[in-house]
């Protein structure tokens, strides 16, 4: 079988969830004997590529300049149409997001996959201009796919109800971690982090929710005077959030930003009290699931994706009650015993994902597709 993964997530994300499952899934598809996977991508950026791996698209990697964007988007936008269209080598052709384009050769069955539908629930946290136009062509790419994956079931429902895909067009196949804690956990000091202390992963914006854990922290005495809050990931704190901080009274020592790669970001999850993940909307959720992998307490909202991925093993809230925010950090991190088992149950369900898993459902989709056309 011959896969051929198109350019878009690997020319505008240098690291993030969606170029890592891509990245994830394309090396392991590519071992399977049998299983042949392209990524053609003219112009990238992507970083995960630097790593030792199996399969390295077809194309250069360039520096993400400003001043050659314009440039470089016309290349990646006319090269495939013109090396890939043509092909009759190819089986499945799976769209790295979502594009009015039509790329697809010939030969091959169009594999699409959903991540979530946040734009369509709170279109309240994005511009309005911006978001009609990518709702438009969203949904476009989506009715004009052969088959759709969705990384959980909630979007899988959110997906049907919103643009009414057939249920029988659309899969399931849940995402992995790959992170491996490198035990150098007296680093996690390196850049300011103080021990004890409640951990926030990635961008804070919109619908993660960030405000309200800011305004929890400030509310419960415990939080505020024994634990730092880390975040990481994401940008550096906005001048918003800067004085919500003040405006909350918090001392801006105790509220730190740090970045960082995978073997950072693995040490500070196995040295954080917990994971704070309140988040109103998820497709899926991989911060709750590295720290469940690294021995890290889970204290999570209880909406979307969130209660199918993590199961029994987290301690949820309410992610629109600031007071059940709070209560649910006291509760975890003022109890050994719920703590210690949060961290058993978390290590438990951890291994129910990985991206082994993903890979081997990934491709059983492609296969299904493939025997319903033939």
């Amino acid at each position: 079988m011959k896969i051929l993964f198109d350019h878009q997530i690997f020319v505008s994300q240098k690291l993030g969830g969606v170029s890592r499952y891509f990245y994830e899934i394309a090396n392991l598809i590519n071992k399977v004997p049998g299983s042949k996977v392209e990524i053609f991508a003219p112009l990238y950026v992507n970083e995960y590529f630097i790593e030792s791996s199996s399969i390295r698209p077809t194309g250069l990697m360039r520096p993400k300049r400003p001043r050659l964007t314009r440039i470089v988007n016309m290349v990646n936008d006319f090269l495939p149409r013109l090396f890939i269209r043509r092909r009759k080598d190819v089986d499945i052709f799976h769209e790295t997001y979502y594009t009015m384009a039509d790329n697809c050769p010939a030969s091959a069955r169009r594999i699409i996959t959903v991540y979530d539908m946040i734009h369509e629930i709170f279109p309240e946290y994005f511009e309005p201009g911006l978001l009609s136009r990518f709702l438009k062509i969203k949904a476009h790419a989506i009715n004009r796919a052969d088959h759709v994956i969705c990384i959980s079931e909630n979007t899988k429902i959110d997906l049907i109800k919103l643009l009414a895909i057939p249920e029988e067009k659309i899969s399931v196949v849940h995402l992995g971690s790959s992170l491996i804690q490198n035990h150098h956990v007296d680093s996690v000091t390196d850049t300011g982090v103080q021990k004890p202390y409640l951990l926030f992963v990635g961008n804070r914006t919109g619908h993660k929710n960030f405000n309200r854990l800011l305004h929890a922290y400030a509310k419960f005495p415990l939080l505020r005077d024994k634990f730092q809050l880390v975040c990481f990931g994401g940008d550096v704190f906005s001048p918003d959030e800067i004085q919500l901080v003040h405006s909350l009274s918090l001392d801006t020592d105790r509220i730190l930003h740090i970045k960082g790669g995978d073997s950072y970001l693995a040490d500070i999850y196995a040295s954080a009290s917990a994971l704070v993940y309140p988040s109103i909307y998820e497709g899926f959720g991989i911060p709750p699931l590295e720290a469940m992998l690294l021995g890290c307490p889970v204290i999570s909202s209880n909406s979307s994706s969130l209660p199918e991925i993590l199961g029994d093993a987290a301690e949820f809230f309410d992610p629109v009650d600031i007071t059940a925010i709070g209560m649910a950090i006291t509760r975890v991190v003022t109890d050994p015993e719920r703590c210690k088992s949060l961290i058993t149950a978390g290590q438990i369900r951890a291994q129910s994902f990985s991206w082994e898993k993903c890979a081997k459902n990934t491709l059983d989709v492609y296969q299904q597709v493939l025997s319903r056309e033939s």
